[in-house]
């Protein structure tokens, strides 16, 4: 066995920023780059590289794996990158924390320790666990489902780095907690220390999505030196939580206030962000550069976390199909409803759902086929396979011969696919066991937060005085603002900020609710919440019921809700001509 350099409780390698600890990310979701964790490694000076590999979709990927191999459950590539990668993290003195446990983080500690001894390492593995709750979901009143897992906080992660692990594994915690843990771990915080909890959850939300923080997904992509392979993210932590987010020297992409401003809008709420150790005053949080590349995280408050942990709960919600077909040239809303007709009226049962969606990609007298065609959507749900399977499939290919001219499909339809239904809930923290579960298998359990806050919406600060009244232009509000969208369940998260204080002053007072359900009519029947964040010059918005019952249940075409900020951005309203 090839022993790790020495190292003891609450030692690490020696930073660049003074006390502040480097901490690297490597993945922001389950088929993240696979090269990444070896870039990190080798790329520049770190103290932890961590992993985000878990979404709510991929709790349900996981719990059908699971479900077909009890001994599955976890991300799969993570392993596969160790193999690489683990001889290098030892022989640089970097520790690894990645949730990739998923559903099965014991089994997933058992594989690494078994990856080592073949690989003649010595390695201390542990892992936290006591997320999965499918097995008391009846009791805890979350009815039958596939997988219930509480968001667990990063304290079982602190004590297993504190027992000297090299690698902790987790299932569900929050994507910021495999940041947090490091964190206080290696500053030695205190469970009420919720200031520095808080910038350390700040920093966490920014680099847990990998690339999106260096460029990656951003608004002004056009502006940015070189985004053909962006560097992943690091934080440099201080002991008072503020932070340095930077990237290893040499790697594409960028780091800058507004990189930084689009990932902190990314999924979150309002005022108050909501995580199993401490609430993030979302509002605090402010942004200067620090030098190429470098962003300060300051001023940062955090007050006590809720009493309840947020429950992830994924099941099977039936069986489902589609099919699309092309309609070129003229007459497309007649063909349209030529088409509806014809095959709603040849099913012999009608599938519990039945959706249409006509996308007018056609254009008049188009210069190629292509762009003087439109699309026609349908898709089919029902609990019974048979009802969207071949039933479904027969019936719109017979029509081949039948219906509109220049009858055709992007494809075939085939079989029915079992489609998931993603709710979130809540449960009392006090109910949920948290364990940490060291390298020789010694237990310890984590206590739930003692201190707690019932959190209450926050106020919307006082808008800012009104912008002077002048000229105006026509013109997409991404002319001047910048968005960052995802989803939340079945809600969609859309954040939008400008870059100067007379652009504040002018999106405060324009980008009303209102404003969104004209400008976003699929929203304009739909609960919409705006939240203003003036210390990052912006606006969010959560959009609820837009993406259905989740990203698996596929409402939309963007059934992630990635592209909606973006789809608001080349909107067109009037703009003031000076701002432009």
């Amino acid at each position: 066995m090839r022993p790790h350099p020495a190292r003891f409780k609450g030692e690490c390698v020696a930073s660049a920023a003074g006390d502040a600890v480097r901490i690297g990310n490597c993945s922001g979701f389950y088929g993240d780059r696979f090269a990444a964790m070896r870039e990190m490694l080798t790329g520049g000076e770190l103290d932890y590289l961590t992993g985000d590999y878990l979404a709510e979709l991929t709790m349900l990927i996981l719990a059908r794996d699971r479900a077909k191999n009890p001994a599955l459950g976890y991300a799969k590539t993570f392993l596969r990158q160790l193999e690489e990668c683990l001889g290098i993290a030892l022989d640089r003195g970097v520790k690894i924390v990645a949730n990739a446990g998923g559903l099965n983080p014991v089994a997933l500690a058992g594989a690494v320790r078994e990856l080592a001894d073949r690989l003649g390492l010595t390695v201390n593995v542990a892992h936290v666990e006591g997320d999965d709750l499918v097995a008391r979901a009846d009791e805890l009143g979350f009815g039958s489902v596939l997988a219930a897992n509480a968001y667990l906080g990063a304290w079982g992660i602190v004590d297993c780095l504190n027992a000297g692990a090299d690698v902790v594994v987790t299932g569900r915690v929050t994507d910021a907690s495999v940041i947090v843990g490091p964190a206080a771990a290696h500053h030695g915080w205190s469970r009420t220390d919720y200031d520095a909890l808080a910038g350390a959850v700040a920093a966490g939300h920014i680099i847990e999505c990998g690339t999106q923080a260096t460029g990656g997904n951003y608004s002004f992509f056009t502006e940015l030196p070189d985004l053909t392979r962006p560097g992943f993210p690091l934080a440099e932590i201080a002991a008072d939580g503020s932070s340095v987010i930077t990237k290893h020297a040499g790697t594409g992409g960028s780091v800058s206030t507004g990189t930084v401003t689009a990932q902190l809008l990314y999924e979150i709420t309002g005022a108050r962000y909501a995580n199993p150790d401490v609430t993030l005053r979302m509002d605090s949080v402010s942004l200067s550069a620090d030098g190429p590349d470098r962003v300060r995280v300051h001023g940062v408050r955090g007050e006590a976390p809720p009493p309840t942990l947020k429950v992830s709960l994924n099941s099977i919600g039936g069986f489902r199909n589609a099919t699309s077909f092309v309609l070129t040239g003229l007459d497309i809303e007649a063909k349209a409803e030529l088409l509806r007709r014809q095959l709603e009226s040849s099913l012999t049962v009608r599938p519990a759902e039945l959706e249409w969606t006509l996308a007018r990609t056609d254009h008049p007298d188009a210069d190629t086929e292509e762009t003087a065609s439109a699309l026609l959507h349908c898709v089919v749900r029902d609990p019974d396979p048979a009802k969207v399977g071949r039933q479904f499939s027969s019936a719109a290919v017979e029509l081949a011969l039948a219906s509109y001219p220049g009858f055709t499909s992007t494809a075939p339809p085939g079989d029915g696919q079992v489609y998931g239904v993603f709710k979130p809930g809540r449960v009392d923290a006090e109910l949920v066991p948290h364990v940490a579960v060291h390298a020789d298998g010694r237990r310890v359990e984590i206590a739930a937060a003692t201190d707690t806050l019932e959190l209450a919406p926050v106020a919307d600060p006082a808008l800012p005085p009104a912008p002077e009244a002048g000229p105006v232009v026509r013109a997409p509000l991404g002319r001047i603002a910048g968005a960052r969208s995802g989803d939340k369940g079945g809600s969609a998260n859309v954040g939008v900020w400008v870059r100067t204080q007379d652009e504040w002053a002018w999106l405060a007072h324009t980008l009303t609710v209102a404003k969104v359900r004209e400008l976003l009519p699929e929203t304009a029947d739909l609960p919409v919440t705006r939240h203003l964040l003036p210390n990052l010059r912006a606006v969010n918005f959560v959009i609820e019921g837009i993406l259905g019952e989740g990203v698996a249940y596929q409402a939309r075409f963007d059934p992630q809700a990635k592209g909606l900020g973006e789809w608001l951005r080349s909107r067109y309203l009037d703009i003031p001509e000076r701002l432009l």
